[in-house]
């Protein structure tokens, strides 16, 4: 029997303020006030820098990036550089861990989702071996950024749906300069919204893990799911 857990749809957010979010829910759901929350969101144009960013990949000045609108935040997931920006599907998933050892099979598993997610579209996914997110050829589709606190996960993974493509100018994605960055748009050949992206991606997230989505009204846009 599917668990159910608590699934926010925030819509178009920028980055801090959903950042700030996710630390206040993290809290809640440690204290075990709040279930397992998994937020869906697009942001507005940002470049994130994890925990192990080499300033190096960064391409431009951060006076050259907020000129272009685009904000540059330190935060503590795991990894290097990562861009996020409109088109892009953006899910955080704010679970309890069992065991630390979770962590792996936890990415693991979002990769198996997102694979599903593009295998719907007709676009073949994989992983790679060397480095978390799933593929397209040489080219990244999404990119998996985790944080792990108290045994409760936050960020996530970024799947690109229309995502602009060129935000590799900007920034050596995930720290590779030798790998590409793609999109189901670009792969399909037509136009893929997030909204349609958001219906697949989270009907193969309920399959991979078992659980149940159920959207908190008060607090976000319910997705209807019409996936069979």
């Amino acid at each position: 029997m599917a668990v159910r857990v608590r699934m926010l749809d925030l819509g178009l957010r920028p980055y801090r303020e959903v950042w700030r979010m996710q630390h206040a829910i993290h809290e809640r759901v440690r204290e075990g006030s709040d279930p397992d929350t998994w937020i869906f969101v697009e942001h507005p144009a940002v470049i994130t820098l994890g925990r192990t960013a080499k300033p190096e990949n960064v391409l431009f000045s951060r006076e050259q990036l907020e000129a272009r609108g685009i904000e540059v935040v330190e935060i503590e997931r795991g990894g290097d550089v990562t861009y996020h920006g409109p088109g892009q599907l953006v899910v955080y998933p704010i679970r309890r861990l069992e065991r630390f050892r979770e962590i792996v099979p936890l990415v693991r598993s979002l990769e198996h989702a997102a694979i599903a997610a593009c295998a719907r579209f007709g676009v073949t996914g994989a992983p790679w071996s060397e480095h978390a997110g799933v593929w397209v050829g040489t080219n990244q589709i999404a990119a998996i950024g985790l944080a792990v606190s108290r045994m409760v996960s936050m960020h996530g993974i970024a799947f690109n749906a229309c995502t602009q493509l060129d935000y590799d100018r900007l920034i050596n994605p995930c720290g590779m300069s030798d790998r590409g960055v793609t999109s189901l748009a670009r792969e399909t050949g037509r136009s893929v919204s997030v909204y349609e992206l958001k219906e697949v991606f989270a009907f193969e997230l309920e399959r991979t893990f078992g659980i149940e989505f159920e959207s908190d009204f008060s607090r976000a846009v319910p997705i209807r799911h019409a996936i069979s």
